[in-house]
């Protein structure tokens, strides 16, 4: 039995925390699992050394023939620039474009998947007055979704961003599913079984130290 091939284009600044915290979630299952950190081919990241980026990322230029069971692309530090505006974009909107032909099934996170979504539907995001940020509870809006399996009613989840999008500008003839939504944070989880996507805007894979390490961080830093 071969391993599934799970794709991470990891767009986050601290790479090996990001990397770290994914690869702790889907190393839990008894699957045998190859990961293959992945990175856009033509940006080069700020934060993590030079060694570490060539030590175990790929440029997706160089990933792009392969076929992958599962492709996960993360949030980004852009989410109040215009989606065009962000250096990258077009790569990224390749990126989405290959998903449908050699993935077979992504998770987007945070502001990869409001990036999907606008890539997809034009979904616009829309800035929030003050930084959403906390422990949200959230309500489990299809119980026999095979992506909410072992999950109750009511939880609770991570939520760290500036922005947000709107249930009323969701298009309503192309089959996009709510299967989380939080009355205090909005939306959460969106299925879209057209374009074998997973539209994740908060994040359940932060550690528990996680939200306690950006506070700390933004005060240091004197933003609110």
């Amino acid at each position: 039995i071969r391993p599934l091939q799970i794709g991470l284009l990891n767009l986050m600044p601290n790479k090996i925390k990001t990397e770290t915290q994914f690869a702790r979630l889907i190393g839990a299952t008894p699957l045998q699992v190859e990961l293959t950190l992945v990175k856009i081919t033509s940006h080069t990241p700020k934060n993590p050394s030079a060694e570490h980026m060539l030590a175990f990322y790929e440029d997706w230029e160089d990933v792009r023939a392969r076929k992958f069971d599962g492709f996960i692309v993360t949030g980004a530090p852009v989410e109040l620039l215009d989606f065009e505006d962000v250096t990258y974009w077009d790569e990224l909107s390749r990126i989405f474009d290959w998903t449908q032909t050699h993935v077979h099934s992504s998770m987007n996170i945070c502001w990869g998947a409001q990036a999907a979504l606008y890539h997809f539907h034009r979904v616009p995001k829309h800035a929030l007055s003050r930084k959403a940020f906390g422990v949200y509870r959230h309500r489990n809006l299809n119980p026999a979704s095979p992506f909410l399996r072992g999950f109750s009613d009511d939880f609770s989840i991570p939520v760290s961003r500036w922005t947000e999008n709107h249930r009323t500008d969701l298009p309503e003839d192309r089959g996009l599913e709510v299967l989380m939504e939080s009355d205090e944070a909005g939306l959460c989880l969106i299925n879209d079984p057209a374009h074998q996507s997973l539209y994740m805007f908060n994040h359940i894979e932060y550690d528990t130290g996680s939200l306690g390490d950006e506070y700390a961080r933004a005060t240091a830093a004197g933003k609110p």
